[in-house]
Order: structure tokens, then sequence, then C-alpha cells
């Protein structure tokens, strides 16, 4: 067996940075817990603020900093992140509590199995990591043949691989002390007996650690160091996704909206992962403050729903339309809390990488800029043409609002139409088709003779709806060289004249 263990030692701090806005996450910020600083950050940090600190030292060094409370739920909202990151790699997920018992902080995956799919344990590696970046933790990664010595190895080493278990013996000698949960509990009595590292500890008699510190501490060291089974039950994604965020400050503006739309947004794409399925549909709820909001005029949240036309689990993708629909989007009242749930979802394998593009990549790149203009412009301002079974021009193409799952596979012209739809015609068509002067039998445009270059084409249809056509189309050339689409009418036309300009080639 090979474990690996995703150690986030800044979990707590990571989450609640999550609801600030960047601006904010750049100022000095702090966790309380019980009026005692639990966690701070870089910035917090360099004005002298530590944990451990009481909340009135803390604003005593700096009094500008951001003081947010400790929450468990919060964290294990983001941890459940990393996990379902995880399970995109191997069933066998599951998690590694804190030795105090208050939550978890460390996620354990078992690949063995996976190595050969992913070519071996650095190329996995490396895509787990690049799967975790966008959720914005800092992972310490280690690997050993248990799980607990995985775990433990995570806490005092950002990257450590052990291939064996001599291997995973000698980092643990090494290690202090106090790694071990019973250790940690009984710190003071080890020390004064001269015991700080794991390697100490294992060279004194075992009975004598038993009655002294209880069996609990020989078991957890003995499951360390694989000289115990350490059997482990693995975590399943669920069949739906919903995940919140509570705002630290109201969110006045969309553009302060994104920001937390885009930390959920990151989550769902794992969760998506850990269920190998695509998205059709996600929805954002977005709360809005009681106290700002009118009961008779402003809902209590604006739900937002986004329906894609070709399932993706695309996290870029998925901002970018979000961001699209919010743009146009004012908010009733300032929002403090926002939640993503999933909406239809289908099983479906990823894309292939391409070293060229090809007509399903091309496609798939011309959904999504329609997509991206309905979600700005609204989904019936966006249009398209498609060809109907008729040969004359006014009538051969009809406009209809713009599917994306429908472009780039037109259907095949049928009937009367199949011909017209494979001639030479110009995308630029006149309504009502413009007369023209004829003198010597040829027609003039803008006070000058055309050039007949192709033609006569004669269409003769409309008998069944009363809109009989007979012509003779030309393709003509202007004296600047442009081409037009002219024709003479065969049937007597209201007017006297018989020529007619019915289109522009671009």
């Amino acid at each position: 067996m090979l474990w690996i263990a995703l150690h986030l030692p800044l979990l707590a701090l990571e989450s609640f940075v999550a609801t600030l806005t960047p601006e904010q996450a750049q100022q000095p910020v702090a966790l309380i817990e019980a009026r005692q600083v639990v966690a701070a950050n870089a910035a917090a940090q360099a004005l002298g603020v530590r944990p451990g600190l009481k909340r009135a030292t803390a604003l005593a060094l700096a009094p500008q900093i951001l003081l947010g409370q400790a929450e468990a739920a919060r964290e294990a909202r983001a941890l459940a992140a990393v996990a379902h990151a995880a399970l995109a790699y191997t069933p066998m997920v599951c998690l590694q509590p804190r030795d105090d018992g208050a939550g978890t902080d460390t996620v354990l995956l078992e690949v063995r199995a996976s190595l050969r799919y992913f070519g071996g344990l650095e190329r996995l590696l490396q895509h787990l990591q690049a799967t975790l970046r966008p959720l914005g933790h800092c992972v310490q990664v280690a690997s050993a043949p248990t799980p607990l010595g995985a775990a433990r190895g995570a806490r005092v080493h950002r990257r450590l691989h052990c291939p064996d278990l001599a291997a995973l013996q000698r980092a643990l000698d090494a290690a202090p002390v106090w790694l071990l949960g019973p250790g940690r509990e009984h710190w003071e009595a080890l020390e004064g007996m001269g015991l700080r590292t794991l390697g100490d500890l294992r060279t004194l008699p075992r009975s004598g650690l038993a009655r002294r510190f209880g069996q609990h501490l020989l078991d957890e060291l003995d499951a360390a160091f694989g000289l115990r089974p350490d059997p482990r039950e693995p975590i399943v994604a669920p069949a739906s996704f919903e995940s919140r965020l509570e705002l630290f400050a109201r969110a006045d503006t969309t553009a302060q909206v994104l920001h937390g739309a885009g930390v959920l947004l990151g989550r769902y794409v794992t969760w998506l992962a850990a269920r190998h399925a695509m998205a059709c549909s996600v929805t954002l709820e977005m709360a809005h403050e009681p106290r700002w909001r009118d009961p008779a005029r402003a809902p209590a949240q604006t739900v937002l729903t986004i329906v894609l036309a070709e399932p993706s689990r695309d996290a870029a993708h998925l901002q970018a339309l979000l961001r699209e629909r919010l743009t146009q989007l004012v908010l009733p009242a300032p929002t403090l809390e926002l939640r993503l749930r999933s909406g239809e979802t289908v099983q479906k394998a990823a894309p292939n990488a391409e070293l060229f593009p090809t007509v399903a990549s091309e496609r798939e790149g011309l959904m999504r800029l329609v997509e991206r203009l309905q979600a700005r412009l609204g989904a019936d301002q966006v249009q398209g043409l498609r060809v109907v079974p008729d040969h004359r021009p006014e009538c051969a193409a009809e406009v209809f609002a713009a599917d994306p799952a429908a472009f780039g596979r037109s259907a095949p012209a049928r009937g009367r139409g199949a011909a017209a739809a494979h001639a030479v015609r110009p995308v630029w068509l006149l309504s009502p088709p413009e007369p023209l002067v004829e003198r010597d039998l040829l027609p003039w445009l803008d006070g000058r003779p055309l050039q007949l270059l192709s033609g006569p084409e004669r269409i003769e249809s409309g008998w069944w709806d009363e809109a009989l056509v007979e012509r003779d189309y030309f393709i003509a050339q202007t004296p600047d060289s442009a081409l037009v689409w002219v024709y003479r009418a065969r049937l007597p036309a209201p007017s006297a004249n018989t020529w007619f300009l019915q289109g522009r080639f671009g």
C-alpha cells in the first residue's frame, strides 16, 4: 500500500480568508477562539501577532487587524473540497482527525492502484497539486506505506516520500515525540525523562510505557510504524452538491459577489471530478441583509441559474458565464451569504488533450462563445440563421433563437432547397430587392452599367403559397470590381423595371 497525506496547517485561517475580498486578504488577519488568537497570517505575524496572544494584545499590536471567529463548520466545508479533489484519483480517501479531536485537517488517499494510470507517483502528485491549486490552500504532502505514518510525516515535513517501511521508520524515529496524540498529552513528562523523539520512545520497555502512559500510546506508535493493522473507512462524495459561504462584509456590488462565488465554483468543480460527472446547470443563491431590504419590494434572496448547452466542469468557463450574468444583475439589497447548488449532471468522460484542433474542439469553442453571448445579452438576443427548403432566396433561410448545442452541425438541406443550398449565394440580401435601370439590355447600378459574369440561373417557385416567382439570376460585376447578384423578372412587374438587385457578395 502507498498512502498520500495532504495536511493543511492553515485550514482554519484559509477558510476564513476565503470570505474576504482580495483587498481585505492582504491586510493583517487573525482568528480568535475564546478571546485568544489561534491563527494569524503573515502580515499579522510581521506586526508581532502570534497564536496564543489575547485578543486585546493583538489589537494593541495591530489596531488595523481583521479579527474573525474560528468556526468548525466553515473549516469542514473547505476540507470537503480537498477530499473531493482526492476522490478524482482514487476511491480510497479518508480523513485523519486532529489529535485534540477538534475537527480534521488532513486528507489521506491510498494510490497504489492508481500509479500506473497516472504515470507514477511524481506525475500523480503534479496532477493532484494542480487540482488543489484553485482552492487556495497551503498543503504539506507526505507519502508512506501506512496511513498514520503518512499523516504524521506530513505534519512535520512540507514534502516527504517514504517508499518502504524502513524509510518510514527512519523518518519517524527522528520526528518529535509530540507528533503522536498521546505523546502531546504527556509531553512534559516525556521531556522530563529526556525523551524528545519517537526513536527515543521506542528504546524504552513497552510494558513500562503502557503502565505509565497507557496502551493507546503504544497502539498509535505501532500503527504509525506499520507494526499493527490500521483499517480505514473511505468517504463517499454526496449525490448532490451544496456549499455556502458567509461573507465577512456585506457585498454591495456583483463584483464583490463574484469573488465569493469563485470560491464556491472551485469547490463545485472538485465535487464534479470526484463524481466523474459534468454540470448541465448550477444555481447561485444570494441571501440579502434584512436591515437594508424592503420586504415589500426586494426578495429575501436572489437566485441565479446557469444552464449549459454542453455539459462541462471547466471552472474558467463556468466562472466566465457567471461573470457575464452577474454584470447584468442589479442587487436589490446587500448580500451577506452565498450558496451554490448543483443542478442536473451527466456522467461523461473528460475530454482528451489534443495536439491539433479538431472539428469537435472548434465546435466547442463556438458553443462557448454563444453561451457567453447569451449570458451577457440574454438568450433571445442571440439568433442564428438556418436553411429552409425553398428555392426563393428571400424564403430560403429563417431566423431562430440560437441553440449553442446545434452550432457546428447544420442539417443538410432537403427537398426543393437541396440544390440551392450548394449554389453560389450572397449572404447579404436586400429586402425588398432594389429596382435597376435597364439601358442597352444591361442593368445599371449607381449610374454605371453592370457586367454580367455568369447566368442565367432560372428560379420558378412559390406556386403553392400564392407568391409565385419566375426569375433569371445573374452574377454581375460593378465598375469598381464588386460582385452583386441581380435578376430579371419574367413575370410582369408592378413597375416598369425588369431588373432588380437581390444581394451583394462580401
